[in-house]
């Protein structure tokens, strides 16, 4: 695939899936994380090594990937712990303010810094999810382990975007999450055996389920990202991951009956319209 934005685009709908999933599997959200991340290992690495795709780097990749590995292991974890201590909704609207981490840590530690129709964006993007969660819900906001959990999953999101932006200037994609999704396994891996999360013991649909998400949720979707990561602005591809909350939504309805209201297309009008400020500076130049 050629086309980052297409990329883009399909990789946000395969990640779109993972919250139905969810729903659906009734597993520790600790060993979930493992598994999704394992399974997709598991199938990666042979198809590299097979086809001599797997680039070895230096000792300065080698440690950010290690730090990107950790970053995400990390992120899926607290992001589920997030989900049981609160609810769904409140975890979802805490860990997208990853754009604003994100554009926060390219002013601060890089040299390209957001123009200004990222901020407008972003801006439009959040007063959009607002819309499409519902204003009520910032009234039910409790500052408790749920929170603090929310917020930290997007940090560890952001992070790793601004992580994985250097390391795709070294190596191709597909190197890249063989090794990162590597590190987040054995991380979560030792974070499953501290906490004493089940390794075994599931159904077979359960076995199915994840699966699906070793497969579409990290290995087709990560992939996907990480080569839009590679060709666009990294504030950019973190805002665009807004989109997943619309998507889901519409999944939700399809599969699971959950309502669609009129207040919630507003909302999603409004997200994809700030997703788009911030691509018009692009199409002009």
């Amino acid at each position: 695939m050629k086309n980052p934005r297409l990329a883009l685009l399909i990789g946000i709908f395969c990640i779109s899936v993972f919250p139905i999933l969810v729903k659906w599997t009734p597993v520790s959200g600790l060993s979930s994380a493992f598994y999704r991340m394992t399974i997709a290992a598991a199938v990666a690495l042979p198809i590299v090594l097979l086809r001599k795709k797997l680039e070895m780097p230096n000792r300065k990749t080698a440690l950010i990937i290690l730090l990107c590995g950790i970053c995400f292991g990390s992120d899926i974890a607290v992001w589920n712990i997030a989900i049981q201590q609160s609810s769904a909704t409140q975890a979802t609207l805490l860990t997208n303010l990853a754009p604003v981490w994100v554009g926060l840590g390219m002013y601060f530690f890089l040299p390209n810094k957001p123009n200004r129709n990222f901020w407008i964006g972003a801006c439009v993007a959040v007063i959009g999810m607002i819309v499409l969660i519902g204003y009520e819900t910032f009234y039910q906001l409790k500052f408790d382990i749920g929170f603090i959990f929310g917020i930290l999953s997007g940090v560890f999101y952001a992070t790793y975007i601004l992580l994985s932006k250097y390391v795709l200037n070294q190596m191709p994609p597909i190197s890249f999450m063989t090794y990162s999704m590597l590190v987040s396994s054995v991380f979560l891996a030792i974070i499953c055996l501290i906490f004493e999360q089940p390794f075994y013991g599931f159904s077979t649909t359960v076995w199915s389920v994840l699966f699906v998400q070793g497969i579409l949720c990290q290995l087709i979707a990560w992939t996907l990202i990480s080569f839009a990561t590679q060709k666009m602005e990294a504030n950019r591809v973190s805002l665009s991951l807004l989109s997943q909350v619309l998507i889901t939504s519409v999944i939700a309805w399809l599969f699971l009956k959950e309502t669609i209201t009129l207040q919630m297309i507003i909302g999603g009008i409004i997200i994809l319209f700030g997703i788009r400020i911030t691509f018009y500076k692009s199409e002009r130049t």
